[in-house]
């Protein structure tokens, strides 16, 4: 069993003494579970911090799953960020609790919504305002990027096909990332080799995901479509200034990651807290 799964099973099982018993209203609130379990916040707060210790990339799979969550099924996973980014370097926020897990589950669902490690910026515009989140939180939430990693299959892609953008650029930046991208990934086989999301500080939560897309080194290229495919330049002068500002970029990390964390919301009777995390209950 992996360091996320005995994680994730500790925290349910923590969840699922007393929930049930709570005089559930369907709000969210700070101390939800104050009366059923009140030191829940403490037990998987230091749970996640030995995870991570143990295995930088934990950060990194954590706040996947709460986005993955949030655009499908419903943000059950956001206990598990709370405060979590910073030790890594990045901003602490508080979460509200009381969510509970979708009483379906849709693999439709996640190919639907979740964007492609290539899609289009057009693509990218379109899934994130269908989840009631605009082109500002798009590019700060995709600064999460400066931190995990990604596998071959995911930037495949990326490295082996010229846009045309790239192709009227003079520079060598691109052919020289390409480079390394293809010494890490072959053109075909070796799916599973990975990559850092950010080769500058891999472990680090920080603004040098935006510094890589402007120098063209993101990884993925619907990272790298942020500029390539900006034709109006929004969005470029919104990377220009998480680059240069790291605390602005941290504080609309947090305003955004808050909004998404109320997208598709459940609570009470609406969803369930499920004794296996891949499975509704019934």
């Amino acid at each position: 069993m992996d360091i996320l799964k005995i994680l994730l099973f500790v925290i349910f099982g923590v969840f699922l003494f007393g929930i049930e018993s709570l005089g559930d209203d369907g709000l969210l609130v700070f101390d939800y579970y104050k009366e059923t379990c009140p030191f829940v916040e403490d037990i998987i707060r230091r749970q996640v911090e030995i995870a991570v210790l143990k295995d930088p990339r934990m950060a990194a799979s954590l706040l996947r799953l709460h986005f993955h969550d949030c655009f499908v099924m419903g943000c059950d996973a956001s206990i598990l960020l709370d405060s979590n980014d910073e030790m890594r370097g990045g901003p602490g926020w508080q979460v509200l609790l009381g969510r509970k897990d979708s009483l379906k589950a849709s693999f439709d669902g996640a190919n639907k919504y979740i964007p492609s490690p290539n899609s289009s910026l057009e693509t990218l515009i379109a899934n994130f305002h269908e989840q009631g989140l605009d082109v500002y939180d798009l590019v700060a939430l995709s600064g999460s990027h400066t931190i995990g990693k990604a596998r071959c299959l995911s930037f495949r892609q990326r490295a082996y096909q010229t846009s045309a953008e790239e192709e009227y650029d003079r520079y060598e930046r691109y052919n020289s990332y390409r480079r390394v991208l293809r010494s890490i990934c072959p053109e075909t086989g070796q799916d599973q080799r990975v990559a850092p999301l950010d080769f500058r500080t891999p472990a680090r939560f920080d603004n040098h995901y935006f510094l890589n897309i402007l120098e063209g080194k993101a990884l993925l290229g619907s990272d790298n479509v942020l500029i390539t495919q900006d034709h109006e330049g929004e969005i470029t002068r919104q990377v220009w200034s998480y680059a240069s500002d790291q605390t602005l970029f941290f504080a609309s990390f947090v305003k955004s990651i808050v909004k998404m964390g109320n997208i598709n919301v459940l609570t009470a009777n609406l969803g369930e807290v499920r004794t296996n995390c891949r499975f509704t209950n019934h």
